[in-house]
C-alpha cells in the first residue's frame, strides 16, 4: 500500500512538469539524448526519480550532440521506424559462414609456425630446382591433417547451425488488435474479441521490441520481457532460471499492477509506454518505468469523453517485473512486453563466443620447431659457407633446408593427432566413467597439466536437494532418525477436538515467561516451533497438471523446511499474499492472515512475517535468519552459539527460529510508524528497518534451531581431497549466497578441518580493499570467501595484486558471481599464472566460464545439456574428474611428450647423418637416402613401433589414483622441456655420427670396409632401422601386446622389403655374415652406451613412479 501511494504521488508530481507532447519522441537524434546520465543507486525510489528526470530531454540536451545511448522509451504499438533500430531477435552461435570458413580455418592452422613450415616445404617441391624425392611424401601428411581438421570444424559448426535454427524457429503467440469492424454489434463473439486479443503465431527470430507475447507453461522466454499480466489472480508467476544463473529453484516474478487489473484485450489498446535502461550484463538489476498515459475506456462508455484528462501515472519497474531471455515459465500463462532482443538480451550478453583452443603441448612443440628450424638454417648456411658460397649458393641453402626438413618431421603432426584420437577413445570407452564424451579431441594432454580447478557449486558439487536434518530446541534435540518423535509430539499437541485453542492459548501465555520455559509441556514447545516454521517463509504450493502439489520458493532451504513440516503432519495447503492455510495432523485446517512480510536480503540475513490467527485473533511476529544476526535479537540464552557451531561443522545450513507476541495496540503503533517511514523520499529503507527494529526485533522468544543439509554429489569429498593432494588449487564460483557457499565449502571438505575462513563482503572503498589484501598476504593458509561486488571492486582497483595473492591461497570461494565474472576470473588466472585452468559446471550460466578455460568440463545434470555441449569434455558426475585427470590426463600428457620427442629424434638422427654425408662428399646437397627409403623410414619401417609408445604407462591405474602426488610432478612440465629436448638432441647427434656416417666412422669404414664402401647405404640404413627399434624398446616402461607385435612385424617387413629394393641393397652382400656383424657392431656402439646410462640413472636418480612399482 505505502509503496503504491509513494509511486503515484511522485508520478503526478513529475507528470505535472512535463508536456504531453514530450511523452514519445520519434526523431532519431532526439531519441539518442534520452537518459544521458548514469543512474545513481538509491533503491527503488532513487531509480524511479532518476528514470523520471532522464525521461525529460531538456532543451540544452537536444542541441548538444551526445554519445549514442541504448536506453529506450517504447510505446505500446510502436511504429516500425522505432522497432527497426534494435537488433533482430536471432540466436547465432555459429563460428563460420560460407565465406569465412576456409579463411578462418586456414588462419587457425597456419598461424602456428609448425604447420606453416610444413606448408612452405610442401610448396617448395613444385619448384624444379628444389625438388627432392616424391612430392606426395610432403603433400599427403599435411593434406590429411588439414582435411581432418576442416571436416571436424565443419561438422561441429553444422550441429551449431541446427541448434540455432531450432531455437530461431520456435513459435510464439503475439497479441494484435482485432480487425476494424462494426463495434455496435455486441454479439457474444464481439464481446469475446473485445476481452481477448487476436493472436498470431510467429517464429522467435521475427519478434521485435514492442511486441506483446503470450507465454504458456514450460515455454522458453524468447527475449527480455516486462511482465504485464499473468493467469494467476495475484499477478505473480514462477520462472526457472537454471540456464541463466545456475540456480534450480523457481523465482517469483510480479506483473505490472496497472496491467494485471486489465483484461487481455485491453492491453492491446493501452495508451502507455515503457522506459528501459540501456542493456547491461547484470541479471540482478533492471531500471525502468511503466507510464500509463490514460486508463482504458470502459466498453459501455466508448463514446463518452472525459471532461478533464487524468495525469499520467508512473510505476517503477525492477528486476522482479522482468522475464529474462532463456528462462522458462514454470506455471500458468503470462503476457510480456518485449524490451530487449537478440544481442541486447541478458543471456546473450553473458555468453562469450568460443575460441579455438590449442593445447600447451602443441605450443611447446611449436617453440621447439622454431629452434629446430633455426638450427637447420644455420647448418645449411655452414655447409654452403664451407663450400665457399660457390655457384647458386642460395639455391643450395634452400635445398639443404629441404633435405634437413626431416628434423621437423611432417609425420609428427599425424602421429600426435592419431595419439589424441586414441586417448579420446580410451576415455570414452572407460567403463568406470560411463557416458563421458570427448568433444574437443585436441586437448587430452591438457588434462595432465591442470593446476587450477574452478567449479560451480549448484548441481556440480551439490545435487541441490535440501533435506531437514536437525531440530534443536535448547533442552531437546531431534536428529534425522528421531523425526517420528517430533511427529508424535505434534499429533499430541493438535490432538482431540477443542484441544487446539486451549493448547495454543496455554503455550503463548507460558511462552512469554522465560523463567518457566523449562517446565513447558514438550508437545506444545514442538508445536510452537513447527507451526512457526510452517508460517515463516515465502513458499507457494503449486498444483501440477496431474493433480500433485509441489512447493516453490526462491530458496530451496525454505522448500526443505516446509516439506519437512508436511512430513511430520503440518501441511501448507494454500498461500497467497494475504492468507496462509495449514492442515493439522488431525485433518482440520487453520488459517492465518498475512499482515506484513519482511523478505530475506543478503544485508539483513533474516526474514520476518506478521500473521494473525483467524481463530484466536492473536498477532504473532515470526522471524528466522542467520545466527550472526538473530543472536542479538533473541532473548539471552546459553546454547545457541555452541549448537550453531556444531551444526556448521557438520556442513548443515542453520536457521534460528524466533517469535514475538504482539498486542493490537503495539501492532497499530508499529503499522503507523512503518507507513510513515515508507513514504519518505530520502533514507526510506533505513527508516523502515529502524521501525522494525524498534517495535518488533526486540526480546524475541527463541524457539529453535534448524539444520538443513544440501545433498552433495557422490564422492565429492574424496574427489576434492585427491585433487588437492595432486597439487590442484580449487576455486568455487557460485551465484549463491555467502552463507550457503560457506556451508558447502565446509561440508565438501574444500576447507580443511580447523582452517580459518576469511569472509570479504560489501567492500565499498579502495582503503577497505587494500586492508583486506594486506591481511590475506599475511595469512596465505586461509580460505577466502568473497562476494561478487567485492570481487569486482578488487578486480577494478587492484587486479594484479588481488590475483597474485588469491592464486597463492589453498581455496577461494566467490559468491554472487555473474556468468561473466566467472569467465573473467578464469581468464585472469590463466593470464597471471600462465598455468593450466580447468573449469567445470553444469548450467547455461557456466558456459562462458567453461569456454574461457584451458579445459572446460561440462556435467550432464538436472540443468540440461547446455554446459555439456559447450565443454571440451562431458561427464555425468563430478567424481569422474579424478579418473579423467589423474589417470587419463596424466597418461595422455606423458605419452604425447615421449612420442613427440621420439619422432623429433627420428628426424634429427637422419638429418645429422645427411649433414655428415654431404660434408664428406664435397658439400653437395644430395640426399643420402632417396626415394622409397625415405618414405619407408618415416612410415612402414618405424611408424608402428614408435606409435606404440601411446600405450605405455609407468604405473598402474590403482597406484595413480592412490598416489595423486604423482600428478603434481607433471604440472611442472618436465615430461617435455628444453632439458629433455636437448637430451634427445645429444642422443641423436651421438647416434647420427657414430653408428652411421660420422667422419670418424667414415674413416673407419674406409680402413676396415674399403672394398665395401659402396655398401655404406645398406649397412647404415639397416643399422638405423634396428637402432630405432631398440630405442623404442628402451623407452617402454610397461610392455603391451601391440608393442611386441609391432616390433616383430616391422622387423620382418623390413627384412622382406630388402628383396624388393635391389637398387638400394646388394642382395649378395646383404646375406653374408660380414654384413651382419658389421651392422651388429654399429648398433652395439649406438645403443649399448645409452642402455648403460639409463640403467645408472634408474639406480642413482629413479623416477618417483618407479619407487612405487
Amino acid at each position: 500500500m505505502s509503496s503504491n501511494f509513494t509511486t503515484t504521488k511522485i508520478g503526478r508530481k513529475a507528470a505535472g512538469k512535463r508536456k504531453q507532447t514530450d511523452r514519445y519522441v520519434d526523431d532519431p537524434e532526439e531519441e539518442e539524448t534520452l537518459l544521458g546520465g548514469a543512474p545513481y543507486d538509491g533503491g527503488e525510489m532513487g531509480e524511479l526519480e532518476d528514470s523520471l528526470s532522464q525521461n525529460q530531454p531538456s532543451s540544452g540536451s537536444l542541441l548538444k550532440p551526445q554519445v549514442k545511448d541504448n536506453s529506450r522509451t517504447v510505446p505500446f504499438r510502436p511504429p516500425d521506424k522505432l522497432r527497426s533500430r534494435y537488433p533482430p531477435n536471432i540466436v547465432r552461435n555459429q563460428k563460420y559462414n560460407v565465406f569465412t570458413f576456409l579463411p578462418i580455418v586456414f588462419y587457425e592452422q597456419f598461424k602456428f609456425f609448425f604447420n606453416l613450415y610444413f606448408l612452405l616445404v610442401a610448396l617448395s617441391q613444385f619448384v624444379p630446382a628444389l625438388k627432392i624425392g616424391f612430392i606426395l611424401t610432403y603433400i599427403a601428411p599435411l593434406a590429411f591433417v588439414l582435411f581432418v581438421t576442416m571436416g571436424k570444424e565443419a561438422y561441429d559448426d553444422y550441429k551449431r547451425n541446427l541448434r540455432d535454427r531450432e531455437a530461431n524457429s520456435q513459435k510464439y503467440l503475439i497479441l494484435e488488435p482485432p480487425p476494424p469492424g462494426d463495434s455496435s454489434a455486441l454479439s457474444s463473439e464481439s464481446v469475446y474479441l473485445n476481452t481477448h486479443a487476436n493472436t498470431r503465431s510467429v517464429p522467435s527470430s521475427s519478434l521485435k521490441v514492442g511486441d506483446l507475447i503470450r507465454l504458456e507453461k514450460n515455454q522458453r522466454v524468447p527475449a527480455d520481457l516486462v511482465l504485464l499480466r499473468t493467469s494467476d489472480a495475484s499477478g505473480t508467476c514462477f520462472i526457472r532460471t537454471d540456464q541463466l544463473d545456475g540456480e534450480t529453484d523457481w523465482k517469483l516474478r510480479v506483473a505490472v499492477p496497472e496491467c494485471q487489473k486489465l483484461e487481455e484485450g485491453d492491453l492491446i489498446h493501452l495508451d502507455a509506454e515503457i522506459y528501459a535502461d540501456a542493456p547491461t550484463k547484470d541479471i540482478h538489476s533492471f531500471i525502468g518505468t511503466f507510464t500509463l498515459n490514460s486508463p482504458p475506456a470502459p466498453l459501455s462508455s466508448a463514446d463518452s469523453v472525459a471532461l478533464q484528462p487524468l495525469p499520467p501515472s508512473i510505476s517503477p519497474l525492477t528486476a522482479e517485473n522482468v522475464l529474462w531471455s532463456n528462462t522458462v515459465l514454470a506455471a500458468g500463462s503470462a503476457i510480456g512486453f518485449v524490451v530487449y532482443t537478440g544481442s541486447e538480451t541478458r543471456a546473450v550478453m553473458n555468453t562469450s563466443h568460443p575460441e579455438t583452443k590449442m593445447g600447451l603441448l602443441d605450443l611447446e612443440i611449436n617453440k621447439l620447431a622454431k629452434i629446430l628450424c633455426t638450427v637447420t638454417f644455420a647448418l645449411s648456411l655452414v655447409l654452403v659457407a664451407l663450400n665457399g658460397f660457390r655457384g647458386l649458393w642460395y639455391v643450395y641453402v634452400l635445398r639443404f633446408l629441404i633435405l634437413f626438413s626431416s628434423i621437423i618431421p611432417i609425420s609428427l603432426r599425424v602421429n600426435l593427432d592419431m595419439g589424441k584420437t586414441l586417448y579420446a577413445q580410451q576415455i570414452m570407452n572407460d567403463s568406470e566413467i560411463p557416458n563421458t564424451i570427448v568433444r574437443t579431441s585436441t586437448l587430452p594432454e591438457e588434462l595432465g597439466r591442470i593446476e587450477y580447478l574452478l567449479s560451480d557449486k549448484t548441481g556440480t558439487l551439490t545435487q541441490n536437494e535440501m533435506e531437514m536434518k536437525k531440530l534443536h530446541m535448547g533442552t531437546m534435540s531431534y536428529g534425522f532418525d528421531s523425526m517420528d518423535e517430533v511427529s508424535h509430539q505434534l499429533a499430541v499437541a493438535f490432538g482431540g477436538p477443542g484441544e487446539h485453542s486451549h493448547l495454543r492459548q496455554g503455550s503463548l501465555s507460558t511462552g512469554a515467561q522465560l523463567a518457566t520455559r523449562g517446565r513447558r509441556d514438550m508437545s506444545s514447545r514442538v508445536r510452537d516451533v513447527v507451526l512457526s516454521l510452517a508460517l515463516c517463509h515465502n513458499v507457494t504450493p503449486v498444483t501440477n497438471d496431474d493433480g500433485t502439489v509441489t512447493y516453490q520458493a526462491s530458496s530451496p532451504d525454505e522448500v526443505a523446511i516446509v516439506t519437512w513440516t508436511q512430513s511430520i503432519g503440518l501441511t501448507l495447503v494454500f498461500r497467497d499474499r494475504t492468507r496462509i492455510e495449514l492442515q493439522t495432523p488431525n485433518g482440520s485446517r487453520i488459517s492465518f492472515d498475512v499482515l506484513d512480510i519482511f523478505p530475506f536480503t543478503s544485508e539483513s540475513k533474516r526474514m520476518g512475517i506478521v500473521v494473525r490467527d483467524n481463530q484466536s485473533h492473536e498477532i504473532l511476529f515470526l522471524q528466522k535468519g542467520a545466527d550472526v544476526v538473530m543472536s542479538k535479537i533473541v532473548q539471552r540464552n546459553d546454547w545457541l552459539d555452541e549448537e550453531t557451531a556444531n551444526m556448521a561443522r557438520e556442513g548443515l545450513r542453520t536457521l534460528v527460529m524466533a517469535r514475538k507476541r504482539l498486542s493490537s495496540t503495539l501492532y497499530n503503533q508499529f503499522q503507523q510508524s512503518y507507513h510513515d517511514a515508507s513514504v519518505k523520499l530520502e533514507g526510506r529503507n533505513e527508516a523502515m528497518s529502524a521501525v522494525v527494529a524498534e517495535y518488533l526485533e526486540r526480546d524475541l522468544e527463541l524457539l529453535g534451531l534448524t539444520g538443513v543439509e544440501d545433498k552433495l554429489q557422490d564422492d565429492v569429498k574424496s574427489t576434492l581431497e585427491l585433487l588437492r593432494n595432486a597439487g590442484i588449487k580449487i576455486w568455487m564460483l557460485t551465484g549463491d549466497k555467502i552463507e550457503t557457499a560457506r556451508c558447502i565449502a565446509i561440508s565438501t571438505k574444500l576447507v580443511a578441518r580447523n582452517q580459518y575462513i576469511h569472509e570479504v563482503a560489501k567492500l565499498k572503498t579502495s582503503d577497505q580493499v587494500r586492508d583486506e589484501l594486506e591481511f590475506l598476504q599475511s595469512k596465505l593458509d586461509c580460505c577466502l570467501v568473497i562476494d561478487g561486488d567485492s570481487l569486482q571492486l578488487c578486480l577494478d582497483l587492484f587486479k594484479s595484486e588481488f590475483i597474485e595473492i588469491a592464486t597463492k591461497l589453498s581455496a577461494v570461494v566467490a559468491c554472487r558471481c555473474s556468468p561473466t565474472q566467472k569467465a573473467d576470473v578464469a581468464r585472469l588466472i590463466r593470464k597471471h599464472t600462465r598455468k593450466r585452468v580447468c573449469c567445470i559446471g553444469d548450467g547455461g550460466n557456466d558456459v562462458s566460464m567453461i569456454q574461457a578455460a584451458d579445459v572446460g568440463v561440462g556435467i550432464v545434470g538436472k540443468e540440461g545439456k547446455q554446459a555439456s555441449l559447450a565443454a571440451d569434455f562431458s561427464v555425468t558426475q563430478f567424481s569422474h574428474l579424478t579418473k579423467l585427470l589423474l589417470w587419463h590426463g596424466r597418461n595422455s600428457y606423458r605419452r604425447s611428450a615421449k612420442l613427440a620427442q621420439f619422432v623429433i629424434h627420428r628426424g634429427l638422427i637422419i638429418s645429422i647423418m645427411q649433414a655428415v654425408f654431404s660434408s664428406i662428399f664435397y658439400f653437395a646437397p644430395i640426399a643420402l637416402y632417396q626415394g622409397w627409403l625415405m618414405v619407408g623410414y618415416a612410415t612402414i619401417y618405424t611408424m608402428a613401433p614408435v606409435f606404440s609408445l601411446v600405450l605405455d604407462r609407468d604405473v598402474s591405474e590403482d597406484l595413480a589414483l592412490l598416489y595423486p602426488e604423482l600428478y603434481k610432478e607433471l604440472t611442472k612440465g618436465r615430461a617435455l622441456s628444453y632439458k629433455t629436448f636437448f637430451q634427445w638432441l645429444m642422443i641423436s647427434v651421438y647416434q647420427g655420427k657414430f653408428p652411421d656416417s660420422s667422419a670418424a666412422i667414415m674413416i673407419m669404414s674406409l680402413v676396415l670396409f674399403e672394398n665395401e664402401f659402396l655398401h655404406i647405404v645398406s649397412i647404415s640404413f639397416t643399422a638405423l632401422i634396428l637402432n630405432e627399434l631398440i630405442m623404442v624398446a628402451l623407452e617402454i616402461t610397461t610392455w603391451h601386446l601391440y608393442m611386441v607385435v609391432s616390433e616383430i612385424v616391422t622387423l620382418c617387413f623390413y627384412i622382406i622389403s630388402i628383396a624388393f629394393l635391389p637398387e638400394y641393397f646388394d642382395l649378395t652382400f646383404v646375406v653374408t655374415l660380414g654384413f651382419a656383424w658389421k651392422v651388429a657392431v654399429i648398433v652395439a656402439i649406438s645403443a649399448v652406451p645409452l642402455y648403460i646410462v639409463k640403467l645408472i640413472r634408474s639406480r642413482v636418480a629413479p623416477a618417483a613412479s618407479s619407487k612405487l612399482i
